[in-house]
């Protein structure tokens, strides 16, 4: 499967009642929500004894992509040129790939 067509298949599930401007919020409230679930996990491996629950990780990371591509879809655009955009941003910030210097002199605009 593309990550466009994900992205088709995944927004049959998303609720037709809602405009785009509700979409675009109900998107970043879920991005959040769900990154929160992702860290919670890592949390209770990380800090308090428990096993790490990869397929949990796994399910938290799945509908992180579902509201990434709800919000790809609020803004009329497909989640490969949104991937294609960041690619095109991690090239100029890191043209020979990571560096803390590059990490801790970054300029003006460089989102």
């Amino acid at each position: 499967m593309t990550i466009n067509e994900y992205q088709l298949l995944a927004m049959r599930t998303k609720n037709p009642e809602l405009s785009r401007e509700q979409i675009l919020i109900n998107s970043a409230m879920g991005l959040c929500g769900e990154a929160g679930e992702f860290i919670d996990s890592i949390k209770k491996w990380y800090a308090h004894g428990h096993e790490l629950d990869r397929e949990h990780l796994i399910k938290e990371l799945g509908d992180v992509a579902w509201y990434l591509a709800e919000a790809a879809e609020a803004l009329d655009i497909t989640l490969e040129e949104v991937l294609e955009k960041n690619i095109d941003k991690l090239r100029k910030r890191y043209p020979e790939g990571f560096s803390e210097e590059g990490s801790k002199n970054r300029k003006d605009g460089d989102d």
